[in-house]
């Protein structure tokens, strides 16, 4: 009797090891979206049908995943953006608590939360039944971010849903933030980094750990192929295009340059990788073994 077949399968946890500090990303979940838009605004149908069969991947749909990072110093565990969470658990979301489980944590264990920005795959995790979800935890954001969104002034008319939605969660917590500047440590080996574009005040956050680096750049760019191998061109998610691509180009030549590792929200999960250059063009490169040996 055949074997009964099963699917494709993928773990939803994975972690690597930085100097002396456990890195451990976390799959919120995915969904299953069009190429364009949001990607490659700049390209007609024929150019992405070409882009997408050069990846071998499909020209017309993308799934896009939702990953946020664990940090573990040894003396502070630090998450990075929290998913969906219940928002998001209609969609195939949302399900970053549950899996903190196969990671050997549980919620009470977040010492402190770090956001990259405001979008809801960041921040729709934060509550739980109207209740903290990761109650012992500090929370910290950029000081600009929370300043944009607060004020709304500059927010860009398709995120108002967006904006309600940081008023509900985010803003009543104000007094329990601890707002962080370009440089601003998080903990020991941690700092913040602007990265400002994708979103008006975006973070991202280096970690330095026994000689060796990493960074979680969060939306820098939001998909390996669309945004890695073409930084120019502009993406609908960010909400100040023209500044989301001169980041986008910084930050790859940094972390290209530098040779850091890089845990990337929407890189596929695992979502731990590298990014090399050949030219002028950059590529994204999973890490594979080279942590655990």
């Amino acid at each position: 009797m055949p074997a009964p077949l099963h699917g494709s399968y993928l773990h939803p946890i994975h972690r690597v090891t930085v100097g002396e500090t456990d890195v451990t990303t976390v799959r919120d979940g995915a969904l299953t979206m069009e190429v364009s838009p949001p990607f490659l605004l700049d390209h007609n149908a024929e150019d992405i049908a070409q882009i997408s069969a050069a990846a071998h991947l499909p020209a017309t749909q993308i799934e896009n995943g939702f990953t946020p990072t664990l940090v573990n110093t040894g003396s502070k565990l630090v998450l990075f953006d929290t998913g969906f969470g219940a928002m998001g658990r209609d969609k195939g979301a949302g399900n970053l608590r549950q899996n903190l489980a196969l990671a050997g944590y549980a919620p009470e264990d977040i010492d402190v939360i770090a956001f990259t920005h405001m979008h809801p795959d960041h921040i729709g995790g934060l509550l739980e039944d109207g209740k903290p979800a990761f109650p012992n935890a500090q929370l910290m954001i950029g000081r600009r971010e929370f300043d944009e969104w607060f004020s709304g002034a500059s927010i860009p008319p398709q995120r108002a849903q967006n904006r309600d939605l940081f008023l509900k969660i985010i803003a009543p917590l104000a007094d329990q933030f601890t707002f962080l500047e370009d440089g601003s440590e998080v903990c020991s080996g941690v700092t913040a980094m602007a990265a400002f574009g994708h979103s008006l005040g975006h973070m991202m956050y280096h970690l330095e750990s026994g000689g060796d680096r990493a960074l979680v750049w969060g939306d820098v760019a939001n998909h390996y192929v669309y945004s890695v191998e073409h930084p120019d061109s502009p993406v609908g998610f960010d909400d100040d295009k023209d500044m989301a691509i001169a980041t986008r180009k910084r930050v790859l030549d940094m972390v290209h340059t530098d040779g850091i590792l890089v845990a990337g929200h929407h890189m596929p999960f695992p979502s731990i990788g590298y990014i090399e250059r050949g030219g002028d063009k950059y590529r994204w490169v999973p890490a594979s073994y080279q942590h655990r040996i």
